[in-house]
């Protein structure tokens, strides 16, 4: 299960460290792709591979799903671990993200999202202003 934030760094190769503990889960294989709100997400690829199975099943014949199902596979790329756990961010993922040096490292159960670090701090603050809101909607869902 991914949880907890974390700030890191990337360096001026596009490399980013993944906390320890993810590379545990991770370890049989990782990708990266676009995300929601301008952050990237990175699953292990086992999770990809369910995710990418959903999509298959969506209608082609639908505009909206055909344009999720290219953000979100054709953004896609595997990545791998180098010795001092750390991925390579390819450069069309980090212009999207608008992610440079200042990264934060959310986990979100399961799967892990990678943001610039003033966007998080953005969108952060402007969704714990909401919480209470955002809340009461969930609660509707039965959460």
């Amino acid at each position: 299960m991914f949880i907890g934030e974390y700030r890191h760094n990337l360096d001026d190769k596009g490399r980013l460290a993944i906390p320890a503990k993810f590379r545990i889960i991770l370890k049989k294989g990782a990708v990266v792709t676009k995300g929601l709100d301008n952050c990237l997400f990175l699953y292990s690829q086992e999770q990809f591979e369910k995710i990418a199975q959903k999509f298959a099943s969506l209608p082609i014949s639908q505009a909206k799903a055909r344009a999720f199902m290219r953000h979100m596979l054709a953004g896609a790329m595997d990545v791998e671990f180098d010795s001092q756990g750390r991925v390579t961010l390819p450069e069309y993922l980090r212009q999207f993200s608008g992610v440079k040096k200042n990264v934060v490292i959310a986990g979100l159960y399961n799967h892990l999202e990678i943001w610039n670090e003033a966007a998080w701090n953005k969108y952060k603050g402007e969704s714990e202003k909401n919480s209470n809101a955002i809340a009461e909607e969930l609660g509707n869902l039965g959460i």
